[in-house]
């Protein structure tokens, strides 16, 4: 697409209306388009619009795109500013607004933030190192092998990896906040299994601060026996160095991010420094002493010797190994743990998870290597023990004794103490300086322990300010420019300090490795979960992940935690699901826009949409309800009888038509979530709908036509009996029949219920849906449809046959347990005849009928032409002539008589359900036909429910 040129341009400027003087003197181009109207930032990484005069000369109140319009935080320094709503947009100039002026705010200073290296790469590498790669890597490569020894790493790494690019997917996906871990987890799949995950997770981290405080003190301990230094005896001394070093360690967390981050630079420099020394050592020429030990350099022979594996003892497998090696492949997530101390999460979080991941296999990887090329298997550690020059080296047995070392002896007896399959370190007789790898232990237990110690308080934060759980808002206060958790260290320091003196962990840390599996688990199938609903809100920037990847990463955990210890993983799913079973319970009015919502979404169009190619059968027929409530809470009653019939069954829309103009105001009462709100802590399963119309009529046709979805759309109209009809505008009567005529004109089945204190509860002269909203908690008012009803009676008067509705709701009522006990007695219309002295006290019936309708009776006095009669009937349709009376004067009668039978025999029924008349349009004016109803249902004390089916089977006999 060829743009114009600058002269050919269209000039916006020509058109725009008068300035002020500053706006119309402004720089201006010729072309009608700044140069500067893109600028892109020096990262490329957002771009801002800059409209030019030429563009934004003309009075408007459009906006171009802005920051503002789409975060949820201010920007320091100037007043957030709002999107112009449409009504804004369309509105006349005097009910809009202008914007106001920019609001000048000093910054706060800025909390320290760590970037990609040392906030995320940095502290996942020291999280990720620990004792095992010291103290167990070469144990296990001696046990499986440098060949399977690599298996299990890159196992380990794989899942691991895919961990972290499903991190990545969702730590991209929108703006990361504190809370890490239990932030990416609970946005994505919602509250239900991001609050267990969280508190879970925040409680494993506390736990694992005291793991590696103990693995410490274990160490420190052993350093002073071989002294001969001992305080009171090995668990005590235990004890006693592992608070002192926690104490220590909560010292550093609570002086702050900045002086943590610089306790893990230099933790991350000792393990590096330990890390050249090892190597530095597999160089140097091996000593004799070394050569006892079992080390002689790299050694083409040792390497072939220890590349298969030799297992032994009762743990000697491949999944054993696995089960031993795998924790230390743990720890990927202490930098996504921080989040809310990153200045740039979504890129640091991906970045340097990944490069962690990355560097921390290649040194599991080179460390095997290498030890399994320069070091046999079994030594005895003995000077002694080296071949004579006259021995033959038949007899000598082992991989030593081409290098002039005989270690038969220990070997056959199984007494050998150095090897990599007997000393545990080995690593520290290989290096150059041994105390330097008891400083890079030193190093990976205490960073390890520092980064829980910050990541348990970080989480559980984040946790208490959502306010999932009780008791727990407490930790939740900040304090400082960093909003430090306080109060958290020092839970956390109790927790920690409480296990410290237990002194005893190995029952309890796999219960924590499941917990940490358990929270990958998650995070593979939130990034699986999120990418599967196909909901627009999933675009994260990272591409480099793979659904499938991800529900593979998340199966392989759940596998790996019944691997590594089957009841401590029954544990860690058992914590979950009582979590999620409390917060499925009490569902925190929380809303995330979570992957499960968008699946709920996706299930229900599909099944909606599946619905349409299924014909409709008279066995599967289902009253759909469409209630006119106006705000549910004005009328209760109806809403809970509808309810007794629909729920768990059928489709119940409450309706609520607004007659004012559609101001914002108004609209916003129309579709105010608290109608919702109130229908939810009622527990009632509904739909509601809100319309705004010119009159009620109208609205209702509106609802009528437009209500539902697919199949899922309303057959019944159910509403309340206007008793004020006589009082009100004739107008208003025969808006409320027209109403009825309307739905059944579009096949829709009409109930009409009659209480005898009325249905409305909070303004009397309420009509059906003409009423004003609050916008605050409307009352949960009791009705009598809410309480068991005991062995009463429903009388159903079944006197015309209008397709079986009028048999089915009473049906439909008595599978609720509150209707469960009484008792269906059916009538069947016939004749109604009278006695001679039953008809005397009908006639004076008829006078009471003749004085409802009186008002509405055409005066034949005035004796007017023909032509205008028939003009002011025209005009007012609901006014009665003599000719309307006479036609309907049997029916009318029957009415009458029928109110007579209900009040001899269902005097004391729960519910008399009656089938309504139909009145003929044309030939019984409204004003009549709404007598009917009113006469036939008066004086009653049970409810009265008026049905009239739309003469369409909702019945049959037969099971095809």
């Amino acid at each position: 697409m060829e743009l114009q040129g600058a002269n050919d341009g269209i000039r916006l400027a020509a058109y725009r209306a008068n300035l002020p003087a500053p706006v119309a003197n402004g720089k201006a181009t010729s072309g009608g388009f700044d140069s500067d109207y893109y600028t892109c930032d020096g990262d490329g990484s957002s771009v801002a619009s800059r409209v030019s005069v030429d563009l934004t000369g003309y009075e408007t109140m459009d906006a171009p795109p802005r920051y503002d319009f789409y975060a949820n935080t201010e920007v320091w320094g100037r007043r957030r500013q709002f999107r112009p709503s449409l009504f804004q947009l369309h509105a006349g100039p005097e009910d809009s607004s202008e914007e106001d002026e920019d609001e000048q705010k000093e910054p706060p200073s800025e909390p320290t933030r760590f970037g990609w290296v040392q906030g995320v790469m940095i502290r996942c590498m020291l999280n990720i190192w620990g004792v095992i790669l010291y103290l167990r890597l070469p144990w296990i490569t001696a046990q499986a092998g440098i060949g399977l020894t690599w298996v299990i790493i890159l196992l380990s790494s794989t899942i691991t990896g895919i961990t972290g690019l499903s991190t990545s997917a969702i730590a991209t996906n929108g703006k990361v906040k504190g809370g890490g871990t239990y932030f990416l987890i609970s946005r994505s799949l919602g509250p239900e299994l991001g609050g267990s995950i969280g508190l879970i997770f925040a409680f494993a981290n506390a736990v694992a601060v005291a793991m590696h405080t103990v693995g410490f003190a274990e160490t420190v301990t052993d350093l002073m026996r071989e002294n001969g230094a001992v305080m009171v005896d090995r668990t005590n001394d235990i004890r006693i160095i592992g608070i002192i070093t926690v104490t220590c360690l909560l010292g550093i967390s609570m002086a702050g991010m900045a002086w943590e981050s610089k306790a893990q630079v230099l933790f991350f420099i000792v393990i590096m420094v330990s890390f050249a020394s090892y190597i530095v050592g597999t160089i140097i020429p091996a000593s004799p002493e070394k050569q006892s030990k079992g080390f002689f350099s790299y050694k083409a022979n040792i390497f072939a010797t220890n590349f298969v594996p030799d297992w032994r003892g009762p743990g000697g497998s491949f999944f054993g190994m696995f089960s031993i090696f795998f924790p230390s492949a743990t720890g990927i997530l202490a930098g996504a743990n921080i989040s809310g101390d990153l200045k740039n999460p979504a890129v640091a979080i991906p970045r340097g998870t990944l490069l962690a991941i990355f560097w921390t296999t290649v040194s599991y990887l080179i460390i095997s290597a290498t030890i399994g090329s320069c070091v046999v298997r079994d030594a005895s550690g003995v000077l002694n023990d080296t071949l004579s020059p006259l021995s033959t080296g038949e007899e000598c047995v082992g991989t030593a004794c081409q290098y002039g070392w005989d270690f038969s002896e220990c070997i056959n007896n199984k007494t050998c103490v150095y090897g990599i399959s007997n000393y545990y370190q080995s690593m520290s007789m290989v290096s150059a300086f041994g105390p330097l790898i008891t400083a890079g232990i030193f190093g990976a237990t205490l960073s390890s322990a520092l980064a829980c110690l910050v990541s348990a308080p970080k989480v559980f934060q984040c946790l208490c300010k959502d306010q999932l759980y009780p008791l727990i808002g407490f930790f939740g206060k900040g304090y400082g420019k960093n909003n430090e958790p306080i109060r958290g260290y020092f839970l956390t320091y109790i927790i920690a300090a409480c296990f410290i003196l237990i002194a005893e962990l190995n029952t309890i840390a796999p219960i924590i490795s499941n917990f940490f599996l358990c929270s990958y688990s998650l995070i593979n199938f939130s990034c699986f979960h999120a990418s599967i609903t196909n909901s627009p809100g999933w675009r994260p920037s990272f591409r480099f992940y793979s659904k499938w990847l991800s529900l593979l990463g998340a199966i392989c955990s759940v596998v790996i935690m019944f691997l590594l210890t089957w009841w401590a993983a029954l544990i860690a799913f058992g914590v979950v699901f009582i979590l999620l079973a409390y917060t499925l319970y009490k569902k925190p009015d929380v809303n995330w826009g979570s992957s499960v919502q968008a699946s709920s979404y996706n299930m229900a169009l599909s099944k909606c949409a599946g619905l349409n190619s299924v014909e409709d059968h008279v066995k599967n027929y289902r009253p759909q309800c469409l209630v006119l409530t106006g705000p549910p809470s004005s009328r209760p009653a109806l809403v809970d009888l509808v309810s007794c019939f629909t729920k768990d069954l059928s489709l119940m829309l409450c309706g609520n038509v607004l007659t004012d103009g559609p101001t914002p105001s108004v609209l916003e009462k129309t579709m105010n979530d608290s109608h919702l709100n109130w229908l939810n802590k009622r527990k009632v399963r509904s739909f509601y709908r809100g319309v705004v119309a010119a009159d009620l009529q109208s609205g209702v046709n509106v609802l009528l036509q437009g209500a539902g979805l697919g199949r899922m759309k309303p057959n019944v109209l159910i509403m309340g009996f206007k008793k004020d009809w006589r009082s009100d505008t004739p107008q208003a009567a025969h808006n409320y029949i027209g109403i009825m005529r309307d739905a059944f004109d579009l096949q829709f089945g009409v109930c009409v219920l009659r209480m005898r204190e009325g249905l409305e509860v909070s303004n009397p002269s309420q009509s059906h849906g003409e009423t004003s909203v609050s916008i605050e908690p409307e009352p949960q008012h009791s009705t009598q449809f809410q309480k068991k009803q005991g062995k009463k009676t429903i009388d159903v008067y079944w006197l015309s046959d209008d397709g079986g509705l009028t048999l089915l709701l009473p049906y439909l009522l008595t599978r609720r347990k509150r209707w469960a006990k009484c008792k269906v007695r059916v009538f069947v219309g016939g004749e109604v005849s009278c006695t001679g002295l039953q008809c005397g006290h009908v006639l004076l019936i008829v006078h009471q009928f003749e004085k409802m309708v009186s008002r509405f009776r055409v005066d034949t006095n005035s004796k007017p032409d023909s032509n205008s009669g028939c003009a002011s009937q025209h005009q007012e349709p609901w006014m009665i002539t003599d000719q309307d009376f006479e036609k309907n004067k049997a029916k009318s009668l029957r009415q009458i008589r029928l109110n007579e039978v209900l009040l001899d025999y269902s005097r004391e029924a729960a519910l008399i359900i009656i089938t309504m008349p139909v009145g003929r349009r044309g030939v019984c004016p409204s004003t009549l036909y709404l007598a009917w109803l009113d006469f036939l249902s008066r004086d009653l004390r049970p409810p009265v429910l008026l049905v009239r089916g739309n003469q369409e089977n909702v019945l049959t006999f037969y099971c095809q």
